[in-house]
């Protein structure tokens, strides 16, 4: 048994009131951390990385017919970066707790600046695509990293409640205004210059502000486990994707197939390796099991729908793109705003059964929107949107704080990668879901966009189940 194992089952298993020692504080470097700066720079880095992410819902349309991408392909313009963040926030979180967090943390967020000014250069699908795969290992990076830097400037647990709301807030914060920076844009390509700039912006005032911390294991970084769970997740990207044009075909099979295997092999290699980019004995607790599902299910269930959404309101109700943008701020606003309050509910309501209620509140109110893309007007669309952003503030904020409590604090990074490792994974298969449900049926895209809200919410109750049974057992 490795030695995060045995600090996890003890922390896990040991009652209160017992003798026995405490766990060891993370070994740190001798420098002194600046809460308020560091909450400050790893919010508003985190809140960049985010926008990247969410540039191109609303601008999708533009961005499909400057590089000429088919229908077939527009998964891949949106699927890019949360590639890169699912194969690499596992051992991005290792990396962090080894070498230093704030390393990696300007690490991430100087290439996200890079990666991304270098989006606006791009002249075909492919790169286009490269440049988003790499503004996600980026944006790995920084994520993993800023939960590590944050338990390391906030020791106690009520300034580590405080702390990790706000960030989780500005994660809602990012996905909101991301869509109006790239939508009040008069050319998609500048936007990507813009949010490049602001990324260098907030990397370069961290040289100074942010100090180092780190808890080493000794070893080799995990690069075979990475390379097998990255080649897993590809293979199951371009199943998903490829699906919309026959689900029995012979390419879609094969495909599968060899994301199943190199998933076992990733399990064969974690289970093998000296220094793992996840204790897979860690599947045994419920915390973690359940941190894990909700990211997951966040992933499939909500950034999956409202990903391809925005293009779907384009699309079949004639909507521009800063239009679009301005509606979808009701969901993200109202998500951003209720993840920041969010906070005063600790100590009456657990992080676990905030996520059941925030799945719950997504499902109801994705239900609430069927047929309104049919209906032709988009205030059909409101009373849905309060629902769900209400439920996406929920969840954002319980996530973040249920991925610290799982792990030790010495892993607090890798317990940050893990959890942010399920929802991209999620954000994967949901978006090329969603894009082979909503482009694939024989009514059209609105009849399309209604099946995809019932799947949506389908997956969000099942979730809410999920979550909601796994609690620690006494």
């Amino acid at each position: 048994m490795t030695r995060f194992s045995e600090r996890t089952l003890s922390r896990t298993s040991t009652a209160p009131g017992t003798s026995e020692a405490p766990e060891a504080a993370p070994v740190s470097e001798p420098s002194v951390p600046h809460p308020r700066a560091t909450l400050a720079l790893t919010s508003a880095a985190t809140a960049v990385a985010l926008m990247t992410y969410t540039a191109p819902m609303v601008t999708l349309p533009d961005i499909a017919a400057a590089l000429h991408t088919p229908l077939s392909a527009q998964a891949w313009l949106l699927n890019g970066t949360p590639l890169g963040l699912a194969a690499l926030l596992l051992v991005a979180g290792s990396l962090a707790d080894d070498y230093g967090r704030r390393r990696i943390f300007l690490a991430g967020t100087f290439a996200l600046g890079i990666t991304t000014a270098l989006s606006a250069l791009t002249s075909s699908t492919l790169l286009f695509t490269l440049t988003r795969i790499a503004q996600g290992a980026s944006s790995a990076a920084l994520l993993a990293s800023s939960l590590g830097l944050i338990v390391h400037a906030f020791p106690t647990p009520r300034g580590r409640l405080h702390a990790t709301g706000v960030w989780g807030a500005f994660v809602s914060g990012g996905i909101a205004v991301g869509p109006l920076v790239t939508g009040a844009m008069p050319d998609w390509r500048l936007a990507y210059a813009v949010l490049g700039a602001a990324a260098l912006v907030v990397g370069a005032l961290g040289i100074r502000t942010l100090s180092e911390s780190r808890a080493p294991r000794g070893g080799r970084p995990d690069l075979a486990g990475a390379v097998t769970f990255g080649l897993a997740l590809v293979a199951l990207v371009a199943a998903l994707t490829l699906g919309r044009d026959g689900w029995l075909r012979a390419p879609v099979g094969l495909l599968a197939l060899a994301a199943v295997v190199l998933v076992g092999v990733f399990a064969l290699v974690e289970r093998r390796g000296a220094t793992p980019m996840i204790d897979l004995s860690l599947l045994r607790h419920r915390l973690f099991l359940a941190s894990s599902a909700g990211g997951l299910f966040t992933g499939f269930a909500v950034i999956g729908l409202f990903s391809f959404l925005p293009a779907l309101l384009q699309q079949t109700l004639g909507l521009s793109a800063m239009d679009t943008a301005w509606l979808f701020l009701l969901w993200s606003g109202l998500s951003f705003t209720v993840a920041l309050q969010a906070r005063r509910l600790a100590g009456r309501v657990s992080s676990r059964h905030q996520l059941t209620l925030g799945f719950l509140l997504h499902a109801a109110g994705v239900l609430t929107m069927l047929g309104a893309l049919d209906s032709g007007s988009w205030l059909r669309l409101l009373p849905g949107l309060v629902i769900a952003g209400v439920g996406s503030g929920l969840l954002n904020a319980a996530l973040p704080l249920l991925s610290v409590e799982s792990v030790p604090a010495a892993r607090a990074a890798m317990g940050s990668g893990a959890q942010q490792t399920f929802r991209y994974i999620g954000s994967c298969a949901g978006v090329a879901l969603t894009i082979a449900i909503a482009t694939s049926a024989g009514g059209g895209l609105a009849q399309g966009a209604d099946i995809a809200m019932v799947v949506s919410a389908g997956l969000a109750v099942v979730a809410a189940v999920s979550v909601g049974v796994l609690r620690e057992r006494a």
